[in-house]
């Protein structure tokens, strides 16, 4: 029986070293370098990604991500560019599966007109917000005079 235990408790371990293994093996392979056709799909490639985000890395973009996910979407932009999609149609994919946050450069819509539009409507509340103060201020009227009569 404790011949038993112990075989089931070896093979567990066996198992917990080597799943890492197998699923760093699968990263390798996604990790391949992507092959273009030619210098024209190769620019479009590097042009697109540039315009989209990793869905991971929160401030970089598809070409500038190391993440799992963005190896994965690079080599699905290729597929989607080879099956003769064009920017837009690739991008409307990737928005409707990951959502407006995908793009840098969020559409104008109900749901991001404040993105667009919320930067110049706080530069006008500070600047109106600087003009009540300087006119609250009250200019100094006349010279004040000392005790001893001279002006300053």
């Amino acid at each position: 029986m404790m011949r038993i235990l112990l075989t089931a408790l070896l093979w567990l371990a066996t198992l917990a070293v080597a799943l890492p293994v197998f699923a760093q093996a699968g990263q390798q392979t996604d990790a391949a370098p992507l092959v273009f056709r030619n210098s024209g799909e190769e620019t479009r490639f590097h042009q697109l990604t540039l315009q989209l985000r990793c869905v991971m890395c929160q401030n970089q973009s598809l070409a500038d991500s190391n993440a799992l996910i963005a190896l994965q979407l690079r080599h699905e932009v290729l597929d989607l560019m080879r099956q003769g999609k064009s920017d837009a149609q690739i991008k409307d994919y990737l928005v409707q599966r990951y959502g407006e946050f995908v793009l840098y450069n969020p559409r104008f819509e109900g749901s991001t007109w404040l993105l667009w539009v919320g930067p110049a409507l706080l530069l006008l509340v500070g600047a109106g917000a600087i003009t009540a103060i300087v006119r609250k201020r009250k200019p100094a009227t006349g010279n004040v005079a000392n005790d001893d009569g001279q002006e300053w």
